[in-house]
């Protein structure tokens, strides 16, 4: 998404008025991308749940709920969150449970995905003692298509000896036995081609198990709502797979609910000098965006360039002791002062939902923003009692 679009609407957004630093969150851009979610589901039959692991801001799970079929997690906190607050299915998918976690799930959960036979088969009685009591309970394998489409490994599921999914050679048939469908996730940011391959790589590992399944989790990261995503084609594929293997679809993207819909808005605090100029933060690239660091790359920023592209460039660091706590070199118009405000893109999903307090950092608050009538609310604040309760 180009740097321009991503900053189409908060350009109106007046940052004098806000706390820092802040995630401020667009429910009209968030709408706009659940709209293009439910014509997917529409036009392909397809249902969408939303993935609380990449956006898992509550405040709007009525308008989520108004769009998609229900929530998936990666764990019993994040399922209470899905049942407590969003409407629709629950799905949870972990690479491993306790016993104790897995019946608090089996009590709220309709669809349990498991990680490995072997906890399918440690854990199927329990299951089934559940399902009798709550007959809308489903039981599903992640299954690995050892067929990678990422570039960074740490985001790549089906990277060598990754511990996500059961390879085929790894199946039997006795872990068949109460399982009604399949799930692999193995995309990270991408398009239609990626899951056009990884769909051929299941159907020739898998293709022999389909037959026996109700339904078919192709997992998150599908880009759907960025411009230029296959919609079509998408849509096409779908329909196509779940007739030819007579399943019930499921697709679970994150990034695709939030993507373009949220900036993090700091302020400067102090300017130095070491080789080059370098401007501090109220923020902090280890604490609040962390995926800069692992992925890595480099956030676009309001107003900003590449090194070099302005007469004045920095280099701009958050304000731990962590040496590596910087967010990368840009360039301005103008001097950047000190008190002035900066806001970085595409800074809602996977950032709230990692956040640290790391040297007692304090979290940014969370603001939800109409860009049509501009109505802006801060749902949240952070200070020291959310530092000291984390730790005893």
């Amino acid at each position: 998404m180009s740097e321009a679009l991503q900053f189409t609407d908060f350009g109106k957004l007046d940052l004098a008025r806000l706390p820092s630093p802040c995630y401020v969150v667009d429910e009209v851009a968030v709408e706009r991308n659940l709209a293009i979610l439910r014509q997917v589901a529409d036009d392909s039959g397809a249902r969408i749940l939303s993935a609380l692991k990449a956006f898992s801001m509550w405040r709007l799970a009525p308008l989520v709920g108004r769009y998609l079929d229900g929530t998936c997690a990666s764990g019993l906190h994040e399922a209470r969150l899905g049942h407590d607050y969003y409407d629709g299915e629950l799905h949870v998918f972990s690479a491993g449970y306790n016993e104790a976690d897995l019946r608090a799930i089996l009590a709220i959960a309709d669809h349990v995905v498991f990680n490995s036979c072997g906890q399918w088969h440690r854990f199927r009685e329990l299951a089934l003692e559940a399902q009798r009591e709550r007959p809308q309970l489903r039981f599903g394998l992640r299954i690995n298509p050892e067929h990678s489409e990422g570039d960074v490994p740490i985001y790549d599921p089906c990277a060598p000896g990754s511990r996500l999914g059961i390879p085929r050679s790894q199946i039997d048939a006795a872990c068949l036995d109460g399982i009604s469908g399949l799930h692999f996730h193995t995309l990270c940011e991408q398009d239609f081609p990626p899951l056009q391959r990884t769909l051929e790589a299941v159907e020739t590992r898998f293709g022999d198990l389909l037959p026996q399944m109700e339904w078919v989790n192709f997992g998150g990261g599908h880009h759907i709502t960025r411009p230029g995503y296959q919609l079509d084609q998408l849509v096409t594929c779908i329909r196509d797979f779940s007739r030819r293997h007579e399943v019930q679809v499921y697709l679970e993207p994150g990034e695709a609910v939030a993507i373009g819909t949220g900036v993090l808005v700091t302020e400067v605090l102090d300017l130095a000098w070491n080789t080059l100029d370098q401007a501090i933060l109220d923020c902090s690239a280890t604490c609040h965006m962390p995926d800069i660091l692992e992925m890595p790359y480099r956030p676009q920023l309001a107003g900003a360039g590449l090194p070099g592209e302005y007469p004045h460039s920095y280099r701009l660091g958050g304000l731990t002791c962590l040496a590596g706590d910087v967010v990368g070199d840009y360039s301005f118009p103008q001097p950047v002062q000190v008190g002035q405000r900066l806001m970085f893109a595409d800074m809602a999903h996977y950032t709230m939902v990692k956040t640290s307090t790391f040297n007692g950092t304090r979290l940014p608050a969370i603001v939800l923003w109409n860009s049509i009538t501009d109505a802006l609310e801060v749902v949240r604040e952070f200070g020291y009692d959310d530092f000291r309760t984390r730790l005893s």
